[in-house]
Order: structure tokens, then sequence, then C-alpha cells
């Protein structure tokens, strides 16, 4: 018999209800009660995410983002509760008036509803995701992929039973199966959902937004370059971009590609390569800075191909190319950013203020690694993803844009 997921889409529009109902203080009293368990079952959760380890290639770039240890599990706990000591994003009066028939109309926020979420390998944006909707009012179908099954499965099992002690409908938050004819089914569930928002590689957005007769919120690959400037303070310059790279290379928000200002090439590189040589970073360099990593002895060098430039490389590798100034960088980043997050390292103010006015990007940065786009440094809390289109949400997709509007029309009578 084919599967269906047709049980767990009808059990979150009924939740939808009950979410509807809460207050702020029972949403938070779940978050701290979410939080309490993960810290309680560190070792169980730690345990789970070894089955899913164990089936991974160490080498691959995704397993740093599906591992779970104390530290991570701790901040996870510590994630929950930033989120909630936030506002209560619902609710709010955002415009009222009475018009000349005497009609009060009022536009306030309320939750989006049924929020889907597909996503890979990383098992803290179920924790992520779930702490956002709950806190927003709205009820989360979460579709994880297969390599983290077993630690998705025992985290939404946890948050199930907080769910459970609260009184309140387990299918608040549910977690959907992996197996991939069913994706579709979510994708085509306009009855029950009210909006998907992918989160992961290009391919699995690309696939989203093809097929999708849901509305989609897409949260974008990341792929970032920092500019350096002539201008630049060198040393500077090459802990932004030693950080940006190799502080976590596996997630959206490290670098790809260095631009380098023609002017400071050699005496930049100088300063770069000891980072680089220490971590064991491929660069893919073009002509002009291949020649110059080689007299540098520097030993992870491999000429760049067109494919490199406008590459989400996930990994401690990055693209290298020089550049005349300012205006050539802004036309590569034009071409090959996929408007995620993009840096220039400067001292002069005129560059800077051109760079960030004209860089079509969600977040843009002057002397800071591009590692700050994250819900959390942004003072949001967790996020569901880093939106990289322009309507509804755009950049940490948070708490502030888990809701819509709705207008409220009160009369006398009135008719037309």
């Amino acid at each position: 018999m084919k599967g269906t997921i047709q049980p767990q889409l009808q059990a979150a529009r009924k939740a939808k209800q009950v979410m509807l109902k809460l207050g702020l203080a029972q949403k938070r009293a779940v978050l701290h009660g979410i939080a309490a368990t993960l810290r309680s079952h560190m070792q169980e959760i730690i345990v789970e995410n070894k089955r899913d380890l164990e089936r991974m290639d160490p080498l691959d770039s995704k397993y740093d983002r599906l591992l779970l240890d104390e530290a991570r599990i701790e901040a996870l706990a510590k994630s929950v509760l930033d989120v909630a000591e936030l506002a209560d994003p619902t609710g709010q009066v955002l415009s009222a008036r009475k018009v000349s028939n005497g009609l009060y109309i009022e536009k306030k926020s309320v939750p989006l509803g049924v929020v889907g979420v597909i996503y890979e390998s990383r098992p803290n944006v179920t924790i992520d995701v779930a702490c956002l909707c709950i806190q927003s009012g709205n009820v989360c179908l979460l579709r994880g992929g297969s390599d983290a099954w077993y630690t998705n499965s025992y985290l939404v099992r946890l948050i199930q039973e907080v769910l459970f002690q609260q009184q309140l409908d387990k299918h608040i938050v549910q977690l959907l199966p992996t197996d991939r004819e069913l994706v579709t089914e979510l994708l085509e569930a306009t009855a029950f959902v009210d909006i998907i928002i992918p989160r992961g590689s290009q391919s699995l957005i690309d696939f989203v937004r093809q097929n999708a007769k849901v509305p989609v919120i897409e949260t974008g690959a990341g792929v970032c370059h920092t500019f350096v400037d002539n201008t630049a303070d060198l040393d500077m310059a090459a802990k932004i971009v030693a950080n940006a790279k190799i502080s976590r290379p596996s997630v959206c928000n490290s670098l790809d590609t260095v631009l380098l200002h023609r002017a400071v090439v050699s005496e930049f590189l100088g300063k770069l390569v000891p980072y680089f040589v220490e971590s064991k970073v491929t660069v893919f360099a073009d002509s002009e800075s291949h020649a110059l990593l080689k007299s540098f002895e520097f030993p992870y060098l491999k000429p760049a191909q067109e494919s490199d430039y406008g590459r989400e490389f996930l990994d401690l590798m990055c693209s290298l190319k020089v550049v005349a100034g300012l205006e050539e960088a802004l036309e590569h980043i034009a071409n090959y950013s996929s408007k995620h997050s993009e840096c220039i390292v400067s001292e002069n103010q005129q560059n800077i203020t051109t760079f960030m006015e004209l860089v079509d990007a969600a977040a843009v940065y002057a002397n800071a690694s591009t590692r700050f786009t994250d819900g959390a440094e942004f003072g949001l809390g967790a996020e569901i993803g880093i939106s990289t289109q322009k309507l509804h949400a755009r950049g940490p997709f948070a708490l502030e844009k888990l809701v819509t509007e709705k207008w409220f029309v009160t009369g006398q009578g009135q008719i037309r």
C-alpha cells in the first residue's frame, strides 16, 4: 500500500486551533520544559546522534553539521530559553483607525498557521524550528533528512512529551517520514499547510520551488564573498578571511570567495597563508594569485576553474580572484553571489558606503566576518534559516517573521 502523510496533515490542521488559544505564558512554559528535557536527556540524545553519525563518512562536509555533543546540546537548550524571553510577535496592532462611515478597522499580526520545513543533516534545526513555531503560535511539520533520522526522531519525541505534560496536542510538532515520494504530498497540501520553508542545498531549494503548490519562503544557499580593498588593514583582513572560512566551514555563512585588490595581493597573501596552512584550506586561485601562492610554497593550491566562482564549498576550500578595484569586485559579486552575505574590508569610508549600498544581499558587512549572519547573533533568538529572497522575509528568518496580517473590522450595522 502506498504511504501517505494525510493523517499527519489532518492532525496538524486540527492542532492549529489549539495553538491559537495559547497565551504567551503557556508558550513560554512549553519552551522552558523543552530546554529542561534537552539537558536532562543529553546522554540519550548523544547516543541517538551517534547512530546517525555511524552511517556517515567523517570526511563528509555534512558530518560536522550532523554532530551533537554536550556543548552543542547545552547551546541548543540556551537558545530555547532565549526564544522564550522574546516578545510574542502575534496579536500586535499594526494599525488602527476609524473611517468616515464609522467602521473601526484594525490590522493585527497573527500566526502563519501550519509551517512545513524541509531540511538536511542538521538536527539543531529540529529544535530551532519547533521552538520558534511554538513561540509564534504556529504548528510545524518537520521533514528532516534520512541521515539525521534517529536524532530527529528522538528530539521530536522529547518535544511531544513536553507538550503532553502541558496537556497540549502533541501534533503541534510532528516529524514527517523521509520517503522522497511523500515530499510531493507535503508540497501539494494546500488544504492543510500554509507555508513551506526549504533549508539546505541549492538542489533542495530548487526542487521545492519548482514543485510546490503551497507558498514557499526560501532560505537560500550561501555563496559569500569578502573583498579586501587596497586601503584595508591587512592584519585585520587576514583574520576576518580566516575566521569566515575556517571557524565553521560547513555552514551557509562561511566564506567561499576572496576578492583581492591587485595593489595588496602579495602582502595580504603573506599574512593569510599561515592561517590557511594551519587549517589545510584548499585554495582555487586565478592565474595571478596562483603564481604568488606557488612562490610562497603554499601546499593546498589548485588553479581556479570558472565553476569555482559561484560555488558554495561547505568545506575547507575557497576560491580566490584578483580584481582591479571596487568596481570589478562589485561586478564579480553581482554575477556570482547567492545574495546571502557579502563583506568589504576597507579603511576608505566612501568605498565602504558604496559597497554596502550597491551589493544586493540579505546582509552586507564592513570589516567583520560573514559568520555573524545568524538569528542569535542578530539578537533574534534562533532562526529557521537565512532568507535570500525579498518577499515577506529577508536575512535571518526568525520569530518576528513567522506571522502574517489579519484585518479586524468592527461596525454598528453599517451596510454598503
